[in-house]
């Protein structure tokens, strides 16, 4: 059996395993990777807060050099079948493609990663240092310390523990100016949301005159909210990114024009790496019709850059708002960790993509979203990148098929990022 053969039958083994999270159950899929190990001899340590949803970590020892793991998550996000064109956990093969809830986020780097260890084992690769498989329950909720990597880094210090890892988040494949361009996450930016609490006087809504609409007051907040332009930042995941694909980093007040004459497209990836973003998503006031409501909740997403905090923020929110009677209260923050952008880590990445096609390079990028990267590098000073390259499928729609309906991933793109981790393995613990 060919490793395409192998990462396929063990990807759609592993999209029928129902793990949407909650409530995950995400043992369904750990018990799928312990029996897939054990046909090699390897052996699977279950780490678990609740026996239903264990992170799952397997290891093949090396000498004392550094550690490299493979890092992803065994749970979804939820599938509503009336919406799909396929039971989406079916694990169906149709055309070249791999069918299921999960597909792209993100059980195919789940197979691909088992795959790539098994096949390193088998072959009898000795790393110069640990070479460690971790997948972990609980990344698409994770709230509070959580079932997943959250909670293994501090209930189990030394399991998860590595100086290098690969994780999701990046791996798109774009074409600028005849260039191909993969992205590599490199870090991600805080998701920071916050509560804009606006007051009034409550009274029935056929006599607006006796009363004052929070609801009426709190527009001209977002309003203001969506108008408002931060100011920018030449961070060094948007300087690198800028090199990449025009070759060097032009002033911070031409970068979004530059990026435009290259694509105009691009101008929309570029912005996000230069400043804070606001996006009011929600708002709750009155719950009936007839009355004129004394609390109006704006819910805004926030996402601040590497290494910002809310305290940082906080002064450029208010200054956007203006005056008034507003309460601000930040709900959480998470994430906001980078790692640097030149290490043994990067040459393997950009070593593997120079090689599987003419002129392709990697370019650095912060990623909007937060995945698992972030605990590895706050708990241990981790090196984590997210690359997993997406060549056979359009990257704009494979990026509309995460979190939607009929998800599924090219079996070439499969095979793809089983030889990406294996040659990134051999480049780093030879």
């Amino acid at each position: 059996m060919t490793l395409r053969e192998e990462a396929t039958q063990l990807l759609q083994e592993l999209l029928r395993q129902n793990t949407v999270n909650p409530p995950g159950n995400e043992i369904r899929a750990a018990n799928v990777l312990r029996d897939y190990f054990a046909r090699d001899g390897i052996e699977t340590e279950y780490y678990a807060r609740e026996p239903d949803r264990p992170n799952v970590i397997a290891r093949l020892p090396g000498g004392d050099g550094p550690s490299l793991a493979f890092l992803s998550h065994t749970d979804t996000v939820l599938a509503d079948p009336a919406e799909w064109e396929r039971d989406p956990w079916s694990g169906d093969l149709v055309d070249g493609e791999v069918w299921g809830r999960g597909a792209l986020d993100m059980k195919s780097q789940v197979a691909a990663s088992a795959v790539a260890f098994a096949s390193l084992k088998r072959e009898g690769f000795e790393p110069s240092g640990d070479l460690v498989f971790v997948s972990v329950a609980d990344e698409e909720v994770g709230q509070g310390v959580g079932w997943g990597l959250r909670w293994l880094v501090e209930a189990h210090p030394d399991a998860a523990r590595c100086d290098y890892a690969v994780n999701e988040g990046g791996g798109e494949r774009l074409v600028l100016g005849g260039r191909p361009i993969y992205l590599c996450a490199t870090a991600e930016k805080m998701s920071a949301p916050f509560k804009l609490r606006v007051h009034g006087r409550s009274g029935h809504a056929s006599m607006p005159g006796i009363a004052d609409n929070a609801l009426v007051k709190a527009a001209r907040y977002v309003e203001a909210l969506g108008a408002y332009e931060p100011p920018q930042h030449m961070i060094p995941e948007a300087q690198g990114f800028l090199e990449a694909v025009l070759g060097e980093a032009p002033p911070l007040d031409e970068a979004l024009a530059r990026a435009a004459e290259l694509n105009p497209m691009l101008p929309g990836l570029v912005e996000p790496l230069l400043s804070i973003t606001l996006s009011p998503t929600m708002i709750d006031a009155s719950h009936q019709r007839n009355v004129i409501p004394a609390l109006c909740e704006v819910t805004v997403d926030c996402r601040l850059l590497p290494e910002q905090t809310p305290a940082d923020a906080e002064p450029l929110i208010r200054a956007a708002l203006g005056n008034g009677g507003y309460e601000l209260e930040w709900i959480e923050a998470m994430g906001g960790t980078r790692s640097q952008i030149r290490t043994p880590l990067w040459d393997a990445i950009a070593g593997f993509v120079e090689g599987i096609e003419p002129g392709a390079r990697i370019a650095p990028i912060a990623c909007p979203g937060f995945t698992d990267s972030h605990y590895l590098r706050q708990a241990y000073g981790t090196v984590v990148y997210g690359f997993f390259p997406i060549k056979a499928m359009e990257a704009e729609f494979a990026t509309k098929l995460v979190h939607s309906a009929n998800e599924r991933i090219a079996v070439d793109d499969l095979e793809l990022g089983v030889e990406m981790l294996r040659s990134t393995a051999k480049s780093l613990l030879a």
